[in-house]
């Protein structure tokens, strides 16, 4: 039995100079968010309230990987967001007319959620854009020299699957997110450390495989090879109806990945291997071998989402 914890890394910048680095741990009851500062280390914990336990049906298989995808965006902003309260107060950005007016009107606790619901609504929907319509776009060209609607179909898998790559070569090449992909790598080792039973010390973390089988990266991979499967299913020339066929199927493929990437961590055998090979050698893009005050701040992290009770660890 594997236990359940999953992270996220962020860094928070001013005119591209990183001033604030830190790591998001999500356990079965707790969040934990670790930001290192000049100071030090600052910690954040908040007991978790899954909306399962208000709405069963949220839990339900095919379902829950929609909710805990929108969740997961939001808890990565609201990190980001604990990482900009605390840099230096000389070095905060002044609030703009838009977030002064959304404060006055709501109140700060309102006001951070508003701000966080639209910076998710925008991700999603750059997401979408430019890896389910931009294919879906270019795709279309070829409409008039393929009569076959399953190689039209393999043509747009390939295009997304380009672009993914594309987009993920470019951002090792940017000197900024070369400490992300290594906090990205002290996350995955610290979590290894855990499931396999070790003592969290920094030697044992450090010793750990960077590449997991539950990672951010192996589940748009295989939300990329599920998307070419389900759209597959529902085609149509018009490019406006083939737009909203594809968002409209969004939600199954997010499902479908969750569902697969979930059975993938939870057991090891040559199928979930097979299941996790692709994504974890894309993990070489986005992870880095981390330094020791990196793995300092994932080990803190993780510490602090750790239950007292190792069944409630349990998937």
């Amino acid at each position: 039995m594997l236990k359940q914890t999953n992270g996220k890394e962020f860094r928070t910048s001013i005119g591209g100079q990183a001033l604030i680095e830190g790591v998001m741990m999500r356990g079965p009851k707790k969040l934990a968010i670790v930001v290192r500062t000049k100071e030090g280390l600052v910690e954040k914990t908040e007991e978790l309230k899954p909306l399962k336990e208000k709405y069963p049906i949220l839990g339900w298989v095919f379902i829950r990987g929609v909710v805990n995808f929108i969740s997961s965006m939001k808890i990565g902003m609201r990190s980001i967001m604990f990482s900009a309260d605390n840099m230096p107060e000389e070095e905060q950005e002044e609030s703009t007319k838009f977030d002064k007016w959304i404060e006055a009107k709501l109140g700060t606790e309102k006001a951070e959620k508003v701000i966080i619901t639209v910076a998710v609504v925008l991700g999603i929907a750059l997401s979408v854009g430019m890896f389910i319509l931009l294919p879906t776009f270019l795709a279309g060209f070829a409409v008039q020299y393929i009569e076959s609607v399953i190689l039209r179909n393999l043509l747009e898998g390939a295009l997304r699957i380009t672009i993914f790559l594309t987009y993920l070569w470019a951002t090792t090449k940017m000197k900024a997110i070369k400490r992300v992909w290594a906090y990205h790598g002290a996350e995955h080792k610290a979590i290894y450390c855990y499931e396999k039973g070790l003592p969290l010390t920094v030697e044992n973390i450090r010793q750990q495989s960077s590449l997991h089988a539950r990672c951010g990266t192996s589940f748009l991979f295989i939300v990329m090879i599920v998307s070419i499967l389900v759209f597959s299913l529902a085609t149509w020339n018009n490019l406006l109806i083939r737009f909203a066929l594809r968002i409209a199927l969004l939600p199954v493929v997010v499902a479908i990945s969750y569902e697969l990437i979930k059975f993938a961590g939870r057991y090891d055998n040559i199928l979930t291997r097979i299941i996790s090979a692709p994504g974890k050698a894309l993990q070489r893009f986005t992870t880095r071998e981390p330094d020791d005050e990196m793995i300092e701040v994932a080990k803190t992290a993780l510490e602090l989402v750790i239950p007292d009770d190792e069944k409630e660890a349990a998937w």
